[in-house]
């Protein structure tokens, strides 16, 4: 069965035009509903970011899940890991989080957790594909046996605990002071609190969420606004979280950004001196930078590959027994606290190493130089550019001329009808033509 509604990061689209129409969420809620049924009275917890269309995703889900005899808990505004943290701590069958992460506002997204907090498998995603194709109404219970929807206060201060408690007991971040974008996202709350808690002077940008301006221009994609900030106020550091709070960068005290490879790299060397590194390494995606790969290898570190999306690095670590995770856009994985990327339990993780380093950001968070690298995008309308014949030769001679001395990526996005190319080697300008040369070939296929 070929997949129609998942992609690497759940369900993702266009809001109001398919798959995020109300018709299709209510579907997932009753085929959710169906395929964990299990002879209690399922809960299911929601969450959401601060799109405009977030009210009719969740309104659609309540009545696709009460139908089938779910009751639902809202959480409203609040971190995709906030989602999945409450799931387990609300003893929860399944978590909802109703986002399109770093993508503009008239997108949006249904990312779905199963009751360990955990994103949902593939083989169990394509099981809930089937019931969301088949007959709705065998899934309907009787008047009586319809679930209840109700509003949950006090989850922002909930996850804000979790987040501290992080943290050993006595860390605190005073004398800091700290610039924090939100990204008009749904830590807008969240973040600031807790840093402002743990002793940080912060100022905050990125926190008049409108429903239109989440990730617009702010954030961890756009991490420029952050940067001139940092420099005006003078600040020691700088956090960039995305839409829905699972992913961070970094910007140093002289305006430098600090990618998701730093940020491992970092947290791996530091955790390894203290005998909190499990697996003697990271886990990582095929898109992270050579550079970080030869950086652990330094340190006797291995360094694994997935697929991209944050999902597979989490099934890899629990596996095989890692810690560390995650991916060059700022997915963090720490195991040890979170089920899933966390930007604000990442972000205080490298402010208690630079607390206790004693020196400034842009010495601890760079951990190695990175390798040129060269990522460009093709969008498509529809077929498969990647198996026309003049994509392929051009592929292959690009492979050819890197050699051993470089990597090419190509892959199909998960979340967006885009190709994605990556290049990245030794030579910058060899590494440039060869990118430049697919991308000119995919645009006459696309």
């Amino acid at each position: 069965m070929n997949r129609r509604y998942f992609g690497t990061d759940g369900i993702r689209g266009k809001a109001n035009q398919f798959p995020m129409t109300p018709d299709v969420a209510m579907k997932v809620g009753m085929a959710v509903g169906r395929y964990y049924r299990n002879g209690h009275r399922q809960r299911v917890v929601i969450g959401k970011d601060t799109r405009l269309s977030g009210y009719m995703i969740e309104n659609a889900l309540v009545a696709g899940f009460t139908a089938v005899g779910v009751d639902v808990f809202l959480l409203g505004p609040i971190p995709t890991p906030a989602v999945a943290m409450l799931t387990r701590s609300m003893r929860a069958d399944y978590g909802v989080m109703i986002s399109a992460s770093h993508n503009p506002f008239d997108d949006n997204g249904i990312k779905l957790f199963g009751p360990d907090g955990f994103k949902l498998s593939d083989d169990v995603e394509m099981e809930i594909e089937r019931l969301i194709e088949a007959d709705p109404m065998q899934s309907l219970v009787s008047p009586s046996d319809l679930g209840r929807a109700t509003r949950v206060d006090g989850v922002v201060d909930r996850y804000i605990e979790f987040a501290k408690r992080t943290l050993p007991r006595q860390m605190n971040f005073e004398g800091m002071r700290v610039v924090v974008d939100c990204a008009n996202g749904a830590a807008y709350k969240a973040a600031p609190a807790a840093l402002w808690e743990l002793g940080a002077e912060v100022i905050s940008v990125g926190v008049e969420p409108d429903g239109f301006n989440i990730n617009r221009d702010v954030g961890s994609t756009s991490p420029g606004a952050l940067a001139r900030k940092v420099h005006e106020v003078r600040a020691d550091v700088g956090i960039a979280l995305d839409g829905d709070a699972d992913r961070v960068v970094i910007v140093d005290e002289l305006g430098n950004v600090v990618d998701g490879d730093q940020l491992m790299a970092l947290v791996a060397a530091f955790w390894r001196s203290e005998n909190r590194l499990s697996g003697n390494g990271i886990v990582t995606t095929i898109m992270s930078n050579l550079g970080l790969e030869r950086y652990l290898a330094g340190q006797g570190l291995a360094m694994v590959r997935t697929p991209v999306g944050d999902r597979y690095v989490s099934e890899h670590m629990r596996e095989h027994g890692f810690n560390v995770g995650g991916e060059q856009s700022g997915h963090i994985i720490l195991s040890d606290y979170s089920t899933t990327g966390d930007g604000l339990v990442a972000a205080l993780q490298v402010l208690a190493v630079v607390c206790q380093e004693q020196k400034p950001v842009s010495e601890v968070c760079h951990r190695f130089d990175p390798v040129p690298q060269v990522k460009k995008n093709v969008r498509f309308k529809g077929g498969k550019p990647l198996e026309d014949d003049g994509v392929k030769k051009v592929i292959a001679d690009a492979r050819d001329k890197l050699g051993s001395q470089g990597r090419l990526v190509i892959r199909q996005s998960g979340t967006e009808p885009v190709i994605r190319v990556m290049g990245e080697g030794d030579n910058a300008d060899l590494v440039c033509r060869v990118v430049d040369d697919i991308i000119e070939v995919l645009q006459k296929a696309a």
